[in-house]
């Protein structure tokens, strides 16, 4: 009996002094790993959201750019860091797509991630130079069809999201495009600037200042619903491809054994960043949306595109790495 009831005694004392744990984080600074270049669509968010988090906080959040392998590299660096709270993950839609692509990752992305809060979601933009002659969607898809594997598209890499959004569009368009994959956004948008590739598949809230300053043509949203940022833009589906429909999310992880509590602590912050005035409006010039989820939520709803992801990927034929 005097057993039991030490047992549950420090039972007791270990809920209540993970709780405390949670209510003081953090003590310390704190490190968001983005595993894509800066300027980014993924990693403009984490900073719209880190700026605010260390002001709430009271503490520097720090964001760290580990770029490569379609975000598998800055992936792994998470999937090794404690599980104190302290090294967070900020990827985008392409984290459910990797386990698809890459035969070999050093960490199961399934085990070793906590899901948090979702920061946001946004369209694609469909953009090319103004010196292609481009000006609709239609357009494309015909010079397409006349030349077939002689036009490309760009990607933020391997497995990204702008990766998949491409190749989506080419198997609804039944076209015979190339992939060229680049480290980032960033290297992406120059290339299609410079008309040394075709078209990309850009994240709006990237995009956003080369379209204003008439540096890059916008024909499309991937979204089945227009963009407020950009209204007069139609969408994919409105543009000939029924029914068309990709949304990029962004999502923060943490690594497997972050206790439960400090993980809702965290969601909840979260949360509390994105509803202020000064977020939103943030959010709304880079044509984003709030996407809130509870820590279950989000869980399952990664995992639902874990699955989904898996069937475009072996449609399109993309080849595990």
């Amino acid at each position: 009996m005097k057993l039991t009831s030490w047992l549950a005694g420090v039972g007791v004392g270990l809920v209540v002094a993970c709780s405390a744990w949670g209510q003081a984080f953090p003590t310390k600074p704190v490190r968001i790993v983005v595993p894509f270049t800066a300027g980014s669509a993924t990693d403009i968010l984490a900073r719209t959201v880190g700026q605010k988090l260390s002001e709430l906080w009271g503490q520097p959040v720090v964001i760290d750019n580990r770029p490569g392998a379609g975000g598998t590299i800055g992936a792994a660096i998470v999937a090794k860091s404690p599980g104190d709270g302290y090294t967070l993950l900020v990827h985008s839609a392409a984290h459910a797509y990797n386990p698809a692509i890459y035969s070999s990752l050093t960490y199961d992305t399934v085990r070793d991630f906590v899901e948090v809060v979702p920061l946001a979601g946004q369209p694609n933009v469909l953009v090319v130079a103004p010196a292609t002659g481009l000006k609709t969607v239609a357009d494309l898809i015909n010079a397409a069809k006349r030349k077939p594997g002689t036009l490309n598209f760009a990607s933020a890499g391997n497995g990204s999201g702008t990766h998949i959004n491409g190749e989506k569009f080419r198997l609804a368009a039944g076209i015979d495009v190339m992939h060229i994959p680049y480290k980032g956004t960033p290297e992406a948008l120059t290339d299609t600037m410079a008309g040394r590739v075709t078209y990309f598949f850009a994240p709006i809230s990237a995009a956003l200042p080369q379209i204003r300053e008439g540096k890059l043509n916008a024909l499309g949203v991937s979204t089945a619903k227009r963009s407020s940022t950009l209204p007069d833009v139609p969408t994919i589906a409105e543009s000939g491809l029924p029914g068309f429909d990709y949304n990029l999310w962004v999502g923060m992880f943490a690594p497997a054994g972050t206790p439960a509590d400090l993980v809702e602590k965290i969601s909840r912050d979260v949360l509390r960043v994105l509803a202020t005035p000064e977020a939103k409006e943030r959010l709304a010039a880079l044509g984003a949306d709030a996407m809130p989820m509870t820590p279950a939520e989000f869980r399952k709803f990664v995992q639902d595109e874990i699955g989904e992801s898996g069937k475009v990927i072996k449609a399109a034929g993309i080849a595990i790495q």
